[in-house]
């Protein structure tokens, strides 16, 4: 089995993505996390370049990584001076890295016109830098940029760059498409070249996404002979990003015989995915494949249908390979097989022509033309399920609820107040909240009514706030009136959930999902919260 190495960028790459901005100790922390994952090569950053790397590089120092080498990146050494005087060379040295990478140009445009020297300065430089590098570190590894652009518009320059860094001793020569603008074919006729011109070579890629094809780019690389691939986890990068390495790996472990991190590992890929995007504070991207919450969900009848009898009509692997979980939906295209999938995770082992199936899906069917939409709102479906199994507790009832919204002056902040008056345990509570607009003033009234009797309830926080409307949903009888929906979603600090309310008043919509989300917090809770199955009302 071949092995393919791989290295990870995300802390220096990654980082010039317009969105990131990572702290030392958010670098040591991702550099922990994807040393576990099993990946090869961590590059750190450029020491040279800005204090923030030179920090990371002396830290990271006092942790034993089990797996990963950390790299510290840089250029060739300045025009105007030699590799010994070089500050950029040095820094690089000094940082103590296992390997070292620097990057040079391979394209002569770039030459002559970024760089403004001769052709043969530029090869000297290359050789050179490498040169005073190569006693001083373990792996010694050359980025020819811009090189797939070069060797198009210079082949003949552009392989004279990569024979100078095998002069210089470089081990791999990584050749990159820094544009992004190479195709597949391009790549793999292209590096065929390489090989041909300069077999003792060890090639690796470094792919970015312009064009979409970076992952497609560094797969043809590995299969025309490429022993490395350099990218960044959720494809973080510049502009459109680098080639995403939470792809790059299961394709190459579970797909194409060769060896990357394992598939003992690569269980832990959606973890770290997830891990990643939380350091970087961005929400994951649902429709990633292999690693994304919608990777392996599945909302239409029939697919669902097909993938209870075998999962291989509708997976092309098992959730379970990747970390991810099977998930499946429930919306106006959900057959009897969505519900009976939802109540197995619920604990109910429903036949097909149980009444409350039929009972289930028609109330999703109607719910949805008026713009509820459960495939977002899993919680609120979860209560939805459990009422019609002959759940019929209430933790609380509604008495009425008035919001005040008042702007008392042009340059004041517009003022909200809620009161809120609710019935627990036959007692009735009568509160009232300001807050920052009115839904959150109607949150603090309703918590301030439920905490004494439900203190758990102190934990939960509202993370997130959505209002979409609804266009094409029912509207009232002047038709001037749309109906909005409202996403809540929720944490106790343990677990997250989502619910929704639907109605053409945003306050009324809002205390819906609101309500919903004490409710699933306190039924989750509950440890009567549900009837057995041989319980159930009929």
């Amino acid at each position: 089995m071949k092995t393919v190495k791989i290295y990870d960028t995300t802390l220096r790459d990654g980082t010039q993505s317009e969105e990131i901005n990572l702290s030392v100790q958010d670098k040591i922390r991702l550099t922990i996390k994807l040393d576990e994952l099993g990946i090869h090569y961590i590059e750190g950053g450029w020491p040279g370049s800005n204090p923030t790397d030179e920090e990371f590089f002396n830290e990271i120092k006092n942790y034993n990584l089990k797996t990963a080498k950390v790299a510290a990146f840089g250029s060739t050494h300045n025009v105007r001076t030699t590799p010994e005087k070089d500050k950029n060379l040095n820094a690089l040295i000094k940082s103590k890295a296992k390997a070292l990478t620097i990057f040079g140009k391979t394209w002569d445009f770039h030459v002559t016109e970024a760089l403004g020297i001769k052709l043969d300065r530029n090869l000297e430089l290359i050789t050179n830098s490498l040169s005073y590098l190569r006693s001083q570190v373990e792996d010694l590894f050359f980025d020819a940029e811009h090189f797939f652009d070069g060797f198009k518009n210079n082949s003949e320059y552009a392989l004279s760059c990569l024979k100078a860094a095998v002069a210089g001793g470089a081990d791999i020569l990584v050749l990159c498409d820094t544009n992004g603008g190479t195709l597949p074919n391009e790549v793999a006729e292209i590096i065929r070249e390489v090989k041909k011109n300069i077999p003792e070579a060890q090639l690796g890629i470094h792919a970015h996404n312009d064009c979409e094809l970076a992952v497609a780019n560094s797969i043809t690389a590995v299969e025309n002979g490429a022993v490395q691939i350099q990218g960044t986890m959720n494809g973080y990068g510049e502009r459109c990003g680098n080639a995403n390495i939470c792809s790059i790996i299961p394709n190459l472990d579970l797909k194409m015989g060769y060896k990357s991190i394992g598939k003992e590992k690569i269980a832990k890929l959606t973890e770290v995915s997830a891990y990643v995007a939380e350091i970087a504070n961005l929400r994951p991207f649902m429709r990633q494949p292999y690693v994304g919450q919608g990777a392996f969900a599945h909302k239409g009848g029939i697919h669902v249908s097909a993938v209870l009898k075998n999962t291989k009509t509708y997976e092309h692997v098992t959730p379970e390979e990747v970390g991810n979980t099977r998930r499946v939906l429930l919306s106006d295209l959900a057959g009897a097989s969505n519900i009976l999938f939802k109540a197995r995770q619920y604990g109910y082992d429903l036949a097909k022509d149980d009444p409350s199936v039929q009972t289930i899906l028609t109330e999703i069917k109607e719910r949805e033309k008026m713009g509820y939409e459960y495939s977002v709102a899993e919680a609120s479906f979860e209560l939805l399920f459990f009422k019609a199994m002959g759940w019929s507790k209430k933790y609380f009832e509604f008495v009425n609820f008035f919001v005040v919204d008042a702007k008392r002056r042009e340059d004041l902040e517009p003022f909200s107040e809620a009161t809120v008056i609710v019935k627990v345990h036959g007692e009735e509570s009568h509160t009232a909240a300001s807050g920052q607009g009115p839904v959150n003033a109607l949150d603090g009234a309703l918590r301030k009514s439920l905490e004494p009797f439900y203190p758990e309830l102190k934990n939960v926080k509202l993370q997130d706030f959505k209002v979409r409307v609804l266009s094409g949903a029912v509207r009232s009888s002047d038709g001037t009136s749309a109906n909005v929906r409202v996403l809540i979603e929720s944490t106790d600090g343990k677990s997250q959930w989502t619910t929704m309310g639907v109605s053409n008043n945003i306050i009324e919509a809002s205390w819906q999902a609101l309500v919903d989300s004490i409710n699933y917090k306190l039924f989750k809770g509950d440890p009567q919260k549900w009837p057995k199955q041989n319980e159930r009302t009929k």
